[in-house]
Formats: C-alpha cells, structure tokens, sequence
C-alpha cells in the first residue's frame, strides 16, 4: 500500500487561549472547524475566541490517505500502529536582518546574505555552537495511538537531543518556553497546536523588526510517519507544518495566494502539468477554464473590499461583459481587463525600469492594486504587485479565447487538501510577508511540488542540533525552522507597520528619500486578508454598541485604540476576526467585525479646535481609540472584561521598554494611522 499524508504542507496558528483550539479548514476560504478536547473534527467553528477574549489556537489535522483517496487510520483492519514525529524550531534570533529583497537567491548569487553584507540577528553572539543556542529547539517529539497528548516544552525533551530554550525569565514582554503540542484523535489521526503568541527578550526594542535577545514562538519544520501494518510491515511518510500568525479574516483570500506560489513553482520546476508548461515555456495552445483558473481571481478581487478601501479594483467584479464567454465577438472586452493587470519584472533583473514599477493605465490604477515585494527600500525595487507567471499565463490565455467553461473540468494533479492548506496564507507579495516568505518561490527548497525537501529525515539531527546560518536555497534540504525564520521577530512587528504603503510611482529607480516615501505617492496595501486595515463594525446589540462606541456598518481602522507596536505585542488578541454575516451560500457577502475586545479601549470625541485653537473647529470631532490601563476601570465594566483582566494578570507579561532614540520610522514611512 502507498500512502503519503495530507495537507503536505499544513499551517496551524497561534493562540494565546490556555485550553482551547479548532482545527484548521480544508479547503481555500473556508471557516475553521470546531473540535473536542482531543482534536475530533466537529461542525463550523463558532467563535475563535474563549471567554476571556483569548484568541484560540488553529490546530492542523494531518491524514493518511491511499492514492485511491481512502483514508488509513488505526480503524483500519491492517494496522497495527500509527506513530508520528514532529520537530518544530524557531530559528529567527540566529538568521539574518530581514532586508526586503537582498539575500534573495533569485537574483543570483551575487545577491546573497554575505555576498550584500548584511548582518546577522545578535550579531555580538559569534561562533557555530554559540549561535546554535539563539535558535528554539525543543527537538522532536512522537506520539501515537488515540487521545494522546504530547509538549514541546522543557519536561518533554527528548534525552538524546541538544535541545535549545530562550532564557525563562525575561526583562520585557512574555519568555517562550513551548512551540506548542501534538495531539491524536479518537483515530490516531495527528494535530499540531502552535505556540501562545508570546514574544519576549531581555533588551529594549530598537526597531520595528524587534531588537538583539529577542524571540517568539512562530516555528515550522517537518512531520514523519511510521505505520506498521500487522504483517509487520513498515512504511515511512515524510511532510511539513507551519505556525504562522492567526488569520483574522479566515474567509477572505489573498489575490495570489501560497497555494499560487506553490503551483507556479510546480508548473515551471517539477513537471507538475506538461500540458501547460515544458521545454522551459507555456504552451499556448494550452485550454484554460474558466471556473477553475480565472473565477477563483475575480472573486477575491472583489472580497478585498471588506478588509481595505479598493474601489478601483472592485469595479473588476462588477460584470460589464460575461466573464464566460469565450467568443470572438467577446474578445475586446477579455482583451480590455486584461490590459489593466500589470506585467511582471524580469525574475532576476534588479534594473528600474520594469512593468512592476508602473501604477496607471489611462489614469486608472493597475491590478493587483498591492504593494510589490519592495516598495520599501532603494535596491531591488519592485513597487506594485503582479500577479506570478502561472496566473499571467491562465489569465493571458482568458483574454484571448483559448479557454472554456466547463464547471466539470478536470483539476489539476494536486491534492485539495494540500491547495486548502497553503491557500489560506499569503503568496504574493512578499516583504517578508506574513507565514513565510520569498524562498518559497525558490524551486531548491521543494522535493516535488508541494512537497518541502527535508534535509535529514527522522533522527537527522540527534547529535548535532540545528544549523544557525544555513541557506536552504542553495540546495540541500530544509531544516526545521527554515521556512519561518527569515520572519519578523517578534512577529508582531510586521503585523503592526506591514498594512498600508505610500508608494512613489514616479520614479522607477527611487522608493524612498531620506527614510520617507518619496512624493508623489499612492496609497497601496500588503496583505489585507491576513492584516486588515478598513472594516466594517459589527455591533447589533445595546450593550455591544455602548461597549464599542460605534453604530454597526462603519468602516473604521481594523487596529484603532492599539496604537504602538508595544501595544501590539501586548493586546494583538484583542483584535477582532472578520466574518460573513449573510449565510455561507448566500450570493451576497457581508463581512463585519466580530468578537473585538471592545472592553479594553477608552474612546474619546476630540474637538478639531482643541489643535486649531479655534472654537467654531469644535462643531466638528475626530475619534480617538486608546487602551484603558487601569484594570480596575476595565474589571468594572461588565463579567467579560473582568474574566478578560484576569487571563492578563496570569500571563508573565512585563512592561516593554524602547530604546531611548525610538524605534524610527515604520518601513512603510508614515505613522498616520487614520
């Protein structure tokens, strides 16, 4: 028998609720799914908080399946066991200064980390071993049978691994001390619980990107399987797990999700579908789909609207023409939206001028309409988002009429459970991004599409630990924590500044003068699905319109009343998830705020005449969000805010201190947050 586990590539989240979890979804913008107390997979997950406002952990659920699609699990009347080994690891504190696009091996070797000079995290901590320690390694762990449990923690370390921990106390902040848990369910099926979104170190922040001593507990690496079947018989099964930040806008899709990244990489490096592309080219008599390659597009087009202000790019869903027919007389109008999405640069050429550096067509501003992968700094510019060349090449193939419209085509060669997975995090753009970035695109850190090559396998690592400063894209394999290490740390910090983008769309060679954006400029989003920025308000009731100060259907600022990183790092939990109010089949959507922690902030009408000094400007006030800090006062307000005080107070959380000179200026040059 052949198996192999899906998701290949399965992504839990954190959490900051003590005890409680829901499983990840299993297809691209769906609902998370409920479950017990072991991990069994119930209905549609009902509230992603607990009680106290804590935000609960999303868990992967990992299957064994046949290539006939049969599921093998201890019910199985062949098996005699099912054990599963996972190594998670942070590696952030011992890499490399995030640095947009430098260290980039697409752009060639001269490109590289040491080659551009940039330096290390912690750079004062010299020397292999010592820089090993930097690394949070808890080592492997097994576990099998059913409703078994299992921690990444200090009491659960393996005896014959050097196992690496951050310090248990911390000046600032919360001290990591678990990546997280393996759970079976009832069936020996495995689910990987993440960290608590903690994040803590001993030195005043200096940067958005954190600052020396710092960790958190952000992690990924691999998965293995040993099923013994009761002729005693063995196969081995190898994939990968990422914890990534939680999504707060689960049912919302990035235009070019990880899921596209992988295909791209597939289709171009691995052979994943000849038909489409080989010899080193797409074929252009190759038949696209509608409902399978281009619908999916228009669609989240047109879901951005409930996580940013996008005008311009939801027209593209507003359905001038029949976006299924593929006649001639057709053609001009395919033709026309087509045009309006902006080529991709040369992969690998760092000159200016180059289509992802170009904002308009006729005064109209181009698709996607996102921040590219580096509209921050002055080198390796890549201002405006492009869909990759997978997508162009579907879409291209649309506009021209080689396509059908088929709802019964046949789907590509990939798993649903593997594309549900990773198309719930962020492909493009990538700065670094948010679960994981640009060296997914890399086809030297894959063993088959969708599928991470690891570098040891099961036991590789028991006498030698991890490596600080090894690049997987240079070939080799993938250590545990390699996928995620190139991340901000603490995560937060991209949370926080990584939303909006003044970007200059005048010169092609320029992105900043003198640490601002440099004027003229447009105002472009990252990654909204996954860090929202304009929302609607969601309160239907008294008391939850009193507790937020807002009637229900205002866009208002998704993080107002969290308004420095440090507060971020504290109260990212307070946070709300944006979720479909109208019914899942409903043609209609409607997005709102939902279970906010509205308890926590103060608000205040501030009179425009309190800056002008004049009186007459008071007929007009702004509003100011801001957090209560005295806990008493928040107690006070109803049985949820006290229970939501309470879980604060048992958390080790201590005050954050910055750095007397301030942490400088957001990468996005502004900190107009309106």
């Amino acid at each position: 028998m052949t198996l192999s586990i899906h998701p290949s590539i399965g992504v839990a989240r954190l959490g900051n609720s003590p005890g409680q979890f829901y499983l990840a979804p299993d297809q691209i913008g769906q609902l998370p799914f409920e479950a017990d107390a072991y991990g069994n997979r119930l209905g549609p997950v009902q509230h992603f908080k607990d009680a106290a406002g804590q935000v609960r952990r999303q868990g992967q659920l990992f299957k064994l399946l046949t290539a006939e699609g049969d599921e093998v699990t201890l019910d199985s009347p062949n098996v005699k066991s099912i054990q599963w080994t996972v190594h998670l690891a942070n590696k952030k504190a011992a890499w490399y200064q995030y640095s947009e696009l430098k260290g980039n091996l697409l752009y060639g070797p001269q490109n590289s980390y040491k080659a551009q000079d940039i330096p290390f995290r912690n750079a004062s901590v010299e020397g292999e071993q010592a820089r090993r320690q930097l690394i949070i390694d808890p080592g492997p762990r097994s576990i099998s049978g059913s409703r078994q449990s299992i921690g990444f923690d200090k009491a659960n370390a393996p005896v014959d691994y050097p196992v690496s921990y951050p310090p248990a106390t911390v000046e600032s902040g919360t001290p990591v001390t678990t990546l997280g848990n393996l759970y079976t369910d009832d069936a020996g099926r495995l689910i990987v619980l993440g960290g608590f979104g903690h994040a803590g170190g001993n030195e005043e922040l200096t940067s958005y990107g954190g600052s020396d001593s710092w960790h958190d507990d952000i992690s990924d690496g691999p998965v293995y399987c040993t099923v013994t079947y009761l002729d005693g018989s063995t196969e081995q099964l190898q994939a990968w797990v990422v914890v990534g930040s939680p999504d707060f806008a689960p049912e919302i899709v990035n235009i070019s999700t990880l899921s596209d990244t992988m295909f791209d990489v597939g289709v171009r490096f691995y052979n994943l579908v000849p038909e489409l592309y080989c010899n080193d080219q797409f074929n252009r008599g190759f038949k696209a789909n509608y409902q399978r390659d281009i619908q999916p597009l228009v669609e989240r087009l047109s879901r951005y609207q409930w996580v940013a202000n996008v005008q311009a790019m939801s027209a593209f869903n507003s359905r001038q023409f029949d976006y299924t027919d593929n006649s001639e007389a057709n053609k001009a109008n395919r033709q026309s939206y087509f045009s309006y999405f902006r080529g991709l640069n040369k992969e690998g050429d760092p000159s200016p001028n180059q289509p992802q550096q170009t904002l308009f067509k006729d005064n109209f501003p181009m698709l996607p309409l996102n921040s590219g992968s580096n509209s921050v700094s002055n080198e390796l510019i890549m201002k405006f988002l492009a869909l990759n060349e997978t997508q162009q090449f579907l879409l291209s193939q649309w506009a021209e009429g080689h396509f059908d419209a088929d709802p019964m085509a046949p789907p590509y060669p990939v798993h649903p459970l593997d594309q549900g997975s990773v198309g719930n995090c962020v492909g493009l753009p990538m700065c670094p991004g948010i679960e994981v970035t640009w060296s997914m695109q890399h086809p030297a850190v894959y063993a088959a599409p969708y599928r991470i090559a690891d570098q040891k396998g099961p036991g590789g690592y028991n006498k030698t630990g991890l490596t600080p400063s090894r690049d997987e894209c240079e070939g080799g394999g993938c250590e545990p924590g390699d996928l995620t290490k190139r991340m901000a740390c603490p995560w937060q910090a991209d949370f926080f500044q990584c939303t909006v983008q003044t970007v200059n769309f005048t010169e092609p060679e320029v992105n900043k003068s003198k640490g601002a954006p440099l004027p003229p400029t447009y105002y472009a989003y990252w990654w909204p699905p996954q860090s929202p920025w304009d929302v609607l308000t969601g309160e239907l009731t008294q008391e939850g319109q009193a507790a937020s100060h807002l009637p229900a259907g205002q866009q208002m600022n998704y993080a107002r009343g969290i308004n420095s990183f440090v507060q971020m790092v504290e109260h990212w939990s307070a946070l709300a998830f944006i979720r479909n109010q109208h019914s899942e089949d409903a043609l209609y959507p409607y997005f709102t705020e939902t279970e906010r922690n509205n308890e926590l902030f103060c608000y205040k009408e501030v009179g425009i005449g309190q800056i002008t000094g004049n009186k007459d400007d008071n007929e007009t006030t702004i509003p100011v969000f801001y957090i209560e800090t005295n806990k008493d006062t928040i107690k006070a307000k109803c049985t949820r805010a006290k229970a939501m005080v309470e879980a604060m107070e048992q958390r080790a959380f201590k005050p954050i201190d910055v750095s007397p000179d301030g942490l400088g200026m957001p990468r996005s040059g502004t900190r107009v947050r309106r």
